[in-house]
């Protein structure tokens, strides 16, 4: 470990490129979904699938 990187390696979910490497990929899918009903238990009936677009809109 350096000074500078006290904890090795790890991404940061709140930048864009962290986010879309942990929930964004079809390998994580699960962890988005457990992410998804958590965050809207109460409002929404949970979320049993999803589907990826191939290309991000810009």
């Amino acid at each position: 470990m350096t000074p500078d990187k006290p904890y090795g390696r790890y991404i940061d979910l709140f930048t864009d490129f962290g986010f879309k490497r942990i929930f964004g990929t079809e390998r994580n899918k699960d962890i988005l979904i457990d992410f998804l009903n958590t965050l809207l238990a109460n409002d929404l009936p949970p979320i049993k699938t999803l589907t990826y677009l191939d290309k991000e809109k810009a």
